[in-house]
């Protein structure tokens, strides 16, 4: 009981109150500025415009996640297959891994019309552009994860003439699952960040669209309301799919090190 007080008073209502004194203070500014409501809605003009527009973010939301979640779950297995390539390769992991760096560099506006005209205008494009922008942390994390292992039980494996699929199944894949989880937990934050951006460009059609394009459509047509509503409903959609992925990774955590107890 003391335990979830304590957590309730340190890591709960802090940030809780902070969001509301923000909420304070904007509508507050709102009532005693008075800006025009497409500079500055008040949060009343936003939450409005959230209750009308629901069933359009709810869907929208829907299609981003459903891009995000595919993006992210493709960079996972890709990135892992690529990080075993470059732990048990010296020269693929020197050859390659700068072009791995140039996934997390290159701005994703420049190569957007190209993955455009290669996938054509919809959903796969957009789960490109997620996949593309989600890839670097699982690569470089589950790399590391893989490589650094302590020297004196590689010599242990070597004692007992492992062999190379040996060490790799039972010494550094243990190794690297913490590493894997932090890298997931990073992806998963990128993965949708990808997806919106994707939307921006790709888009879905006059049908059905996604939160990037949602964004785009009310900034352009100064629906600064609907904007916020719908950049409120992005955030949300980051913090619950990063805080499923943390909350897999805590458990997968958990149950790795009580077996690994055992």
């Amino acid at each position: 009981m003391n335990g979830l007080r304590r957590r309730l008073t340190h890591d709960i209502l802090p940030p809780v109150g902070l969001f509301l004194l923000v909420l304070l203070s904007w509508q507050l500014a709102t009532v005693v500025f008075q800006p025009k409501a497409y500079l500055l809605p008040s949060p009343v003009a936003v939450a409005e415009a959230a209750r009308e527009n629901a069933g359009q973010l709810i869907s929208a939301m829907a299609l981003t996640a459903a891009a995000a979640a595919c993006g992210f779950v493709a960079s996972l297995i890709v990135g892992t297959l690529i990080a075993f390539a470059f732990s048990q390769s010296r020269l693929v992991r020197s050859s390659c891994y700068p072009y791995a760096i140039f996934l997390q560099t290159v701005p994703i506006v420049a190569i957007a019309p190209l993955i455009i005209i290669w996938f054509d205008y919809g959903f796969q494009s957009v789960v490109v552009v997620a996949f593309i922008i989600s890839l670097f942390p699982i690569i470089a994390n589950v790399t590391a994860g893989l490589i650094l292992v302590d020297n004196d039980l590689v010599d242990l494996f070597r004692l007992h003439n492992a062999s190379r699929w040996q060490m790799l199944w039972k010494l550094r894949l243990p190794n690297a699952v913490p590493y894997l989880v932090t890298g997931a937990k990073t992806a998963s934050g990128l993965a949708v960040i990808g997806a919106i951006v994707g939307e921006f460009f790709a888009g879905y059609g006059a049908e059905r669209f996604g939160l990037g394009y949602l964004v785009r459509q009310t900034s352009d047509q100064l629906k600064t309301a609907e904007l916020f509503a719908a950049v409120i409903a992005s955030t949300a959609l980051g913090i619950g799919i990063f805080g499923a992925v943390n909350m897999a990774g805590v458990t997968i955590l958990a149950r790795w090190s009580g077996t690994n107890n055992e």
